[in-house]
């Protein structure tokens, strides 16, 4: 099988300004967040299903080279790419574990543009979510699901305007799932670039 960009949304990050002031104070200045990424064994809002093997073995993969080398970077919204652009990099994930059946990680904003345009958001009071990106194959299951093959790597998290997995926002610390070209746009403020486009007329 032929491996393709797979981008699945878990979680929407959302919490308090006051939750905001906390995270900065207890982390010497710096905004890190956690909650879900990722969920083996159930299906998602793009009728996914990852196999608890193949997401705990990229997870443990992951951990132990991106995260332990410290470059585990993500992106500010999705790009069509399996590579991570350096200059659209926005956070770097710090850690994940498990919760049940469910990958949940820590992740922390950089000074960088894109990661001081999504603390500006955040602070505004902007929900952005978290959407994973990997490459694999998928095959049918039946009543409309597709199960995620072995062949499955996982690139990096990314932080999203438009999620598509139930739960992929983040609470006060919690986060979601998305396929790339399967979530349909509602409204102008479903992407980064409308939300930055009416920020800037705003001012």
């Amino acid at each position: 099988m032929n491996k393709n960009l797979i981008v699945d949304f878990v979680g929407v990050i959302e919490y308090t300004p006051e939750q905001l002031n906390e995270s900065m104070q207890q982390n010497n200045g710096k905004l890190i967040l956690s909650g879900p990424l990722q969920r083996y064994g159930s299906t998602n809002q793009n009728a996914r299903v990852y196999p608890e093997s193949v997401l705990k073995r990229e997870a443990v993969k992951y951990k132990n080279t991106f995260i332990a080398e410290r470059r585990a970077l993500g992106e500010l919204d999705h790009p069509e790419s399996s590579v991570v652009n350096l200059a659209n990099v926005s956070h770097n994930m710090l850690d994940l574990w498990w919760d049940g059946n469910t990958l949940m990680g820590k992740l922390e904003l950089l000074p960088t543009p894109s990661g001081n345009i999504a603390k500006q958001l955040f602070q505004a009071g902007i929900k952005l979510g978290i959407s994973s990106r990997g490459m694999g194959s998928v095959r049918e299951i039946g009543e409309g699901k597709v199960e995620v093959q072995d062949d499955y790597e996982i690139v990096c998290w990314d932080l999203v305007s438009n999620p598509s997995t139930h739960g992929a926002f983040m609470d006060g610390g919690r986060m979601n799932e998305s396929y790339n070209g399967l979530a349909k746009k509602t409204s102008k403020y479903e992407t980064i670039d409308g939300l930055i486009t009416n920020i800037i007329t705003l001012l």
